[in-house]
């Protein structure tokens, strides 16, 4: 900042020739209080003030005297291209209120008084504070600071993104308002630096230093800075994290049976586990080259090596590709003792005997839990009932997905049966047959006299009586959200209180749900609370429906022909043509659908056997576009209905058994259709 910038331009001047009676009349004219005296030659020589009035009325001058007499004529003047700090620091040295300004030739160019000094240092201040503001709002580290009476003076654009207070919500207000820093008070009392003390600002992590600020002896504030080490934190957890795998892996390599090696591109070993040590082996050269050549090829290369002692090794180097360019990096070489084959060949038979016992095993949980209950074929249903045997060991919550008739409630039957509950209680809630009315009382109970029309004994409620077994909500998407909240706190405190009581019970339940509804979208339009989703969908078992595992139809239809016939009293049976247009119905029922029609056309048929002119109409017409198929190729005939019902049963009896038909028939078929039999 310049002199020229704050001056008073153009000034008042006097001529030495001018009386004090005319300094007078220019001063009151122009509201001064002092002007610059000039010379003949227009320079400066002296100034003349009120104060020198004044002095003249005192010692009763007269008033025609001239302003050089009494004028001061030692001034100091200031050249107006100086700093203006250089005017301040002149004023200030000879006490005087007022400088001449001139230019490079001593011409007068203007006057700087006290005001224009104040101006000009308020202005430098500003810029001064503001360039500050600029360098702490530029700093990347959080900056604030409060004086000694803990009121907040500084606070910079990182404090606020670490914060999220804007500095203009926090500055001149007491540091007690806010909670980002409750410690930095006690820099102020105790005078004490703190250093890296950690603080979890706001959902990121801080290493905060707090210093006192001192003038002269004394503490006059307090200075945080904050630094945000979310990220630092990020990376040396990922650093250790990945510390921890290169262990881990090291562990993976030293626990194997194996001897290991890891091969750089050279073929020079720079890495192997301590079984390659425990085998006693010194191939370096077979290594290498099996490492050059998997180099080489880019591929897998396997060879075996004999050892002196009759000892073999199956060796294997496999290239490892960097993951950027495709480039091999290392080639890790496995060396397996192939003495122990044997041991192994003896393990895998082991292991095969163990498999056709936990098979047989497993047959015989289906025999006992399933029953002629569900009768699957496709593997989708397998695994699904593979599935519900296994989660009836443990008493989780299941969640039961499916179109409606697929067969949720067999499968929650097979659950119960497979579980230690087998010997409690089996409750089923059909949430949407019951009236909503009556829903809350069924499932509570209710004490004599809860409400008009109560039982005088009171009630148990359907909770209480599935005490020690399995709760099954059948539709229970039809709930209420009221009584999904009064669920939601019996599953999560295991507590029953009845309606007009206030005595909570004890209740030991399993639950089950099922719902052909998608409860997700229920969840997300705010009609099924996502708290009692989640609780009810710890395992969710989907059951596909019908259309979707054409493999079952068959043995269903068969199945169910076998039931009807023994309930009935009948013979019936089904052509290949009627079976195959049933194969590529879509079935919207499901199993209910088909379970349904096959009761239907066993009574009402004339005939023993069931052909495609007994079929609804709707079933030929919707398959008169797609004609009768084989769904996939599987069971699509006669011939391989009975060749695919022979494989699995092994025998002609059950194959007609099976069919419904005489074993007569059956052998005539297979001799018609050249399907060889197991005497062959």
């Amino acid at each position: 900042m310049k002199v020229y910038q704050f001056m008073t331009p153009m000034p008042v001047t006097l001529k030495e020739t001018y009386s004090i009676k005319q300094a007078a009349k220019l001063f009151q004219k122009h509201s001064i209080d002092g002007a610059p005296v000039l010379g003949e030659s227009g320079k400066i020589t002296g100034i003349f003030t009120k104060t020198h009035l004044y002095k003249a009325i005192v010692n009763e001058y007269d008033y025609d005297t001239p302003v050089n007499v009494l004028m001061k004529s030692n001034i100091k003047t200031i050249n107006a291209n100086r700093p203006a700090s250089e005017a301040w620091q002149t004023a200030q040295n000879h006490h005087i209120g007022r400088l001449p300004v001139v230019d490079d030739n001593d011409n007068l160019l203007g006057m700087m008084t006290r005001t224009n000094l104040v101006r000009a240092f308020e202005k430098g201040m500003l810029e001064n504070i503001n360039q500050l503001n600029a360098i702490l709002d530029s700093a990347h580290n959080g900056i604030y600071a409060i004086n000694k009476d803990k009121i907040i003076i500084t606070f910079n654009k990182a404090a606020e993104h670490l914060t999220g207070l804007k500095p203009s919500e926090v500055l001149g207000r007491k540091l007690s308002e806010f909670t980002f820093d409750l410690e930095i008070p006690g820099i102020l009392e105790g005078g004490q630096p703190q250093y890296g003390k950690k603080v979890a600002l706001n959902g990121n992590l801080v290493i905060v230093n707090r210093t006192p600020i001192i003038s002269g002896n004394f503490v006059i504030g307090a200075v945080a800075i904050m630094q945000d080490i979310s990220e630092l934190e990020s990376i040396s957890k990922e650093l250790s994290e990945t510390t921890e795998l290169y262990e881990e892996l090291n562990a993976v390599l030293n626990s194997s049976y194996d001897g290991m090696l890891v091969v750089d591109k050279r073929g020079q070993v720079i890495q192997h586990n301590s079984a390659y040590e425990k085998m006693g082996l010194r191939i370096d050269k077979t290594i290498s080259d099996i490492s050059l050549e998997a180099t080489k090829k880019s591929e897998p290369v396997t060879l075996v090596h004999s050892l002196e002692d009759d000892r073999q090794f199956l060796l294997t180097a496999n290239p490892v590709h960097k993951r950027d360019r495709g480039k091999i990096s290392r080639v890790v070489v496995n060396c397996r003792d192939i003495s122990e084959l044997n041991n192994l060949r003896r393990q895998l038979e082991t292991n095969k005997e163990l498999s056709q016992i936990y098979h047989l095993e497993l047959e015989s949980l289906r025999t006992k839990y399933l029953g002629h209950t569900m009768v699957c074929n496709s593997q989708a249903m397998r695994n699904i009932l593979d599935l519900a045997v296994r989660v009836a060991r443990v008493d989780t919550s299941i969640l039961i997905l499916g179109e409606s008739g697929v067969g949720k409630d067999v499968v929650t039957s097979i659950i119960h049966k497979a579980s230690k509950r087998s010997q409690g209680p089996f409750i089923r809630i059909n949430c949407g047959a019951i009236p909503e009315n009556l829903l809350e009382s069924e499932l509570f109970g209710y004490e004599p006299g809860a409400f008009t029309g109560a039982s005088k004994e009171g009630k148990p409620g359907l909770l209480e009586l599935a005490h020690g077994g399995t709760l099954f909500f059948d539709e229970v998407a039809e709930l209420t959200l009221p009584l999904q909240v009064k669920l939601l706190t019996v599953l999560q405190e295991r507590e029953v209180t009845r309606l007009g009581s206030t005595k909570p019970t004890s209740v030991d339940i399993r639950v089950i749900a099922a719902t052909n509804k998608n409860l997700e979208t229920l969840v997300r339009k705010g009609q099924f609370r996502p708290d009692l989703y989640y609780r009810l969908n710890v395992v969710p078992i989907t059951i596909p429906p019908l259309r979707k595992r054409q493999n079952d139809i068959p043995f269903l239809i068969i199945h169910f022909l076998r039931k009807f016939n023994e309930r009935y009293n009948l013979n019936k049976s089904i052509s290949a043509d009627a079976m195959d247009y049933l194969i590529s119905y879509d079935w919207p029922g499901n199993v209910r659908e088909l379970e349904n029609l096959i009761e239907r056309l066993a009574v009402i048929t004339a005939y023993d056997t069931i052909n495609s002119k007994d079929l609804p109409t709707v079933f030929l017409q919707q398959n008169r576009k797609l004609k009768p198929q084989n769904y996939h190729g599987e069971l699509g005939n006669e011939k391989e209905l009975i060749e695919e019902l022979y494989q699995r049963l092994k025998s002609t009896r059950k194959v007609a058994e099976a069919l419904g038909i005489h074993q007569s028939t059956v052998v005539r078929k297979m001799k018609k259709y050249k399907i060889k039999t197991s005497a062959h």
